[in-house]
């Protein structure tokens, strides 16, 4: 990985300059506790400048020390570029690039990301209820194309859904053995806790997965997810204060608890749809404590000192030695930021249909 060295120690000079400050639990300049935390989250541009650190919960918290994805790499492209959620963890955007990196050697051309978390976490502006702590990632199930996507692209192509939005199975024509290999690659890596997917997705695999099942333990269903996947790695260390999930049951999953996915149950209609979802009526006062200090932590010197990975479009990953190389060789980097779209709720299953 390029300006590895580099990177590192500019984090380590920002953690050491700023840690005691950020993290002393100050008030934040303007941010009393009835704010809305996703006004105050939103409008940051840069991370916290500080050691990485996860607070709260997926769904509830902030992260500080966080590191960009670059738009562009040799086995990756970032989509919605109108966003700016290409932050994580850096052990979150490690685990992508190398999630990428596999997956070509698996055959999957390359990897479309989408959101990962605004630079200091929080509830979103609008979308997801989770993606909070730096933690959680979605892929798309469309592979990157073999060449470099513009900004105009990146914003409106559409991502395909896998699913029919009737019966809830997998669409069979649009199914692949190279989807199997890329879940299962992700599902791969010990700091994968779970990986949502759309119902119809996990059936599928029940279905078709022979020899080794193990891995489909991780697999969960849940709404939407027909386009694409979401990661999720576990609290990791030094993160004091930040909460793990419930851990996956036993098992593969292909029992009673995927079969109420078919029934009526979960896809009836909200009895309830005009109810605010938690993401905007969330205060400062429900996040922890630390999250005040994170909004009020400086930022890095510039988004180049905290992004990770190949922005130069220079290196070429194909599958064979005789393909198509995945991007444009010297193509120029993409000047923008992040992201991908579709809400989601909270992981265990089976749960009452969250209101839309």
């Amino acid at each position: 990985m390029r300006n590895t060295s580099v990177f590192q120690a500019a984090i380590r000079l920002a953690a050491m300059a700023v840690a005691v400050f950020a993290l002393s639990g100050l008030e934040t300049t303007g941010a009393r506790a009835d704010e809305l935390a996703k006004d105050l989250f939103g409008a940051q541009k840069l991370p916290a400048a500080t050691a990485p650190h996860s607070y709260g919960f997926y769904s509830k918290g902030c992260f500080a020390g966080g590191v960009a994805i670059a738009t562009d790499g040799p086995t990756w492209q970032a989509m919605r570029l109108s966003r700016n959620r290409r932050w994580g963890h850096p052990t979150m955007i490690r685990l992508i690039e190398k999630l990428s990196h596999d997956a070509v050697a698996d055959g999957w051309p390359g990897l479309l990301v989408g959101d990962i978390s605004q630079p200091r976490g929080g509830p979103m502006l609008t979308g997801h209820a989770s993606h909070q702590i730096g933690l959680d990632a979605d892929i798309w199930f469309t592979p990157m194309p073999d060449h470099r996507l513009t900004p105009t692209e990146r914003e409106n192509m559409s991502a395909t859904s896998l699913v029919n939005d009737k019966t809830h199975l997998v669409i069979d024509r649009l199914w692949t053995p190279a989807h199997e290999r890329l879940l299962k690659r992700a599902a791969s890596y010990p700091e994968v806790e779970r990986i949502l997917v759309n119902p119809g997705i996990k059936k599928k695999l029940c279905d078709t997965v022979t020899g080794d099942r193990s891995w489909l333990r991780k697999i969960r269903p849940f709404w939407g997810h027909d386009y694409h996947f979401h990661v999720r790695i576990g609290c990791q260390p030094g993160s004091v204060g930040c909460k793990t999930q419930e851990s996956t049951p036993p098992g593969d999953g292909c029992d009673k608890s995927l079969a109420w996915w078919f029934t009526e149950e979960p896809w009836r209609p909200s009895k309830n749809p005009d109810a605010p979802k938690a993401r905007d009526v969330m205060t400062m006062a429900k996040l922890p404590k630390e999250c005040r200090a994170v909004l009020n932590a400086p930022s890095p010197q510039s988004e180049a000192a905290v992004t990770m990975g190949d922005t130069g479009g220079s290196a070429v990953a194909t599958t064979k030695p005789d393909a198509k190389p995945t991007v444009d060789v010297g193509a120029p980097p993409v000047p923008a930021n992040a992201f991908a779209p579709t809400p989601i709720k909270r992981p265990p299953l089976p749960l009452p249909k969250p209101s839309r």
